[in-house]
């Protein structure tokens, strides 16, 4: 099918906005903490919700590639493409345990090891996912929802026994510790919504004729799912007012789910009607996104450069600078190493790599 671009430039703002996000927390003066957090208000629906958003839509079309070339193809098994997932989703969650970690021994906490950063909520969100894609795409919206409804009350149960040495207190250990993270109750619904919309996407574009590919793009995306993302941004506004700036707030997940719907929307629109070209694609965002998890490993390192020592002013100064730089050598290293830098492209490769292994064993 034809790859979208605008996946890719989606993925590229999403990591964009977590690696400047980051540094202004890390090197703005703790007096000027209310311009981060203002910062942090506006931007973050396109952060970490933003981010499993499209990886959903992205192993949606994956996985309806692998399956078509199971059913259709013949040319892999059922076992070596489940298999091969399962396998990267394994990785990812080792990876993710390694830097959760690395977290807890520099802040001398090791109760951070099980704490909801991106990288092990989106392991989880991958290893729980490939059941549902046999599912409907009704059925997953419900299940997204449920999710969500059923969390309010799962955190109010928990949430007075926080800190005890009580099952409950160990329950939300596991279920939320540090809230201000990426729950997976709170997050695995982005992810899993994108699925639906990676579906969607992957049904429009295998219609191989231009015309009627466009009709289907206009009826079954644009104007459905823009106006299902114009309700959700709607009513996580007015649902509890003005709660949708905090993301511990079930309006905010709502607001977000429909800013990160229609943001995709539109870089579809505008990739699909010739806004901008999209051949030369290797551009900033791009790199941002083929590295997205070098990147997310990577930009740690510039956590002490300016730690809490830029004012208003050098701040934005100092983290456009560095954003450019970074793409800059994201770029170098795209062309002298290319995919074999991409730890997202490298797990994909061992996964499918041990998955024929397994098969070629189990054949003998």
């Amino acid at each position: 099918m034809k790859r979208l671009k605008s996946i890719d430039i989606f993925r590229g703002i999403c990591m964009g906005w977590m690696f400047l996000g980051h540094l202004l927390d890390w090197w703005l003066k703790p007096e000027y903490f209310s311009l981060k957090n203002f910062t942090h208000s506006i931007l973050d629906p396109i952060g970490a919700s933003g981010f499993l958003f499209i990886s959903g839509v992205s192993i949606a079309i994956s996985y309806r590639e692998r399956i078509y070339r199971v059913e259709i193809l013949n040319e892999l098994s059922y076992a070596r493409a489940k298999q091969s997932y399962y396998f990267r989703a394994l990785f990812l969650l080792i990876i993710a345990l390694g830097y959760n970690f690395a977290i807890a021994l520099s802040i001398g906490n090791l109760s951070w090891i099980w704490t909801w950063f991106v990288l092990m909520t989106a392991a989880f969100s991958l290893l729980i996912t490939w059941p549902l894609f046999k599912l409907s795409k009704k059925t997953r919206l419900f299940i997204c929802f449920s999710i969500w409804i059923i969390n309010q009350f799962i955190y109010n149960f928990l949430s007075p026994h926080q800190g005890l040495a009580t099952l409950q207190g160990v329950l939300y250990h596991i279920l939320y510790n540090d809230l201000g993270q990426d729950t997976l109750l709170n997050f695995f619904p982005f992810f899993l919504f994108g699925t639906v919309v990676g579906d969607v996407l992957y049904e429009i574009n295998f219609n191989k004729k231009p015309q009627n590919r466009k009709n289907e793009l206009k009826k079954k995306l644009f104007l459905s799912m823009s106006i299902f993302g114009s309700l959700l941004i709607l009513f996580g506004l007015i649902f509890d007012f003005p709660s949708f700036l905090s993301r511990s707030s079930f309006s905010w997940l709502i607001y977000t789910l429909g800013i990160d719907l229609i943001l995709l929307l539109i870089l579809i629109a505008l990739e699909e009607f010739n806004v901008f070209k999209t051949k030369r694609s290797y551009k900033l965002l791009f790199y941002f996104s083929y590295y997205s998890f070098t990147v997310y490993l990577g930009h740690n390192l510039m956590y002490f450069i300016f730690l809490n020592s830029l004012d208003p002013f050098s701040i934005w100064i100092a983290v456009v600078f560095s954003f450019i730089l970074f793409g800059l050598i994201l770029r170098q290293i795209y062309k002298t190493w290319g995919w074999k830098a991409s730890l997202k492209v490298i797990l994909g490769k061992i996964s499918f790599y041990l998955a024929g292994r397994i098969e070629e064993k189990n054949k003998r």
